[in-house]
């Protein structure tokens, strides 16, 4: 982790679960952090947990990743106050449950879900990566995908809902971390990307029907990201599948 002592990481969905721990354990290593989320007093309270000289490196910013202009404009003042982003965690996402693709003139679960899942990584990966690029510098970018991703969970006959689009957009996230591998290299660039496919999370997202499960911490994920990019530079973790011990999906 010698490399990145001092850099800038930014983190998405830095407000609660996998990516508090994700800006803990960063803090922790050294590196300066950039936290977005929606929630930013949730952000501050995360700040104020922590020892003090862990504080002067942690900086919330209330950022809307769906949202274009505003992932801009959060980019544009990492850029010019920080020095650039040297990693960014892609973890910011939303689940919407019922049965959303077959409810008559209702798409805000499904544009929601697409919006930030999919549009908000876009956005994100392409800010974090073009600020790569123009210093030459050979960066990490990793996406918290999941195992949803590469399976549809099967609620049929189960009393589990439906999670309409929620596996549909990590599919999606499944194919882009290709597609990225491919085009970074492709500019020329040793820019790493990595997606980290975690199984059933105790986090916000998990529903109390399913808490009885098999589950990991978000530490667990942290931790999973740490170790990617600790990696040699020769060294590119693509696809990192994590689940608990018993998980039937």
């Amino acid at each position: 982790m010698e490399r990145w002592q001092n850099k800038v990481a930014v983190v998405t969905g830095a407000s609660s679960g996998i990516g508090a721990a994700v800006v803990k354990d960063l803090l922790e290593a050294g590196l300066a952090v950039a936290g977005l989320a929606r929630r930013y007093e949730r952000m501050i309270v995360l700040r104020n947990s922590l020892p003090a000289e862990q504080q002067s490196r942690f900086h919330p910013i209330r950022c809307d990743v769906s949202n274009e202009e505003d992932v801009k404009q959060t980019f544009g003042w990492i850029e010019n106050n920080l020095g650039g982003t040297d990693i960014l965690v892609n973890n910011a996402g939303i689940a919407k449950r019922g049965l959303c693709l077959i409810t008559p003139d209702n798409t805000t679960p499904i544009r929601e879900t697409i919006e930030t899942n999919v549009m908000g990584v876009v956005y994100c990966t392409r800010e974090a990566f073009n600020s790569m690029k123009n210093r030459n510098f050979d960066g990490h970018i990793l996406i918290v995908n999941s195992v949803a991703g590469y399976q549809i969970w099967n609620f049929m006959n189960t009393g589990l809902s439906s999670m309409n689009m929620y596996a549909p957009s990590k599919f999606a996230i499944t194919a882009m971390t290709e597609t990225y591998r491919q085009e970074f290299a492709n500019v020329g660039t040793k820019v790493k990307i990595t997606s980290i496919s975690p199984g059933l999370v105790d986090t916000e997202i998990i529903s109390d029907n399913m808490r009885d499960r098999p589950m990991l911490k978000p530490e667990d994920i942290s931790k999973a990201i740490l170790f990617a990019i600790s990696t040699p530079p020769h060294v590119q973790i693509h696809e990192l599948t994590i689940k608990p011990v018993g998980e039937n999906f």
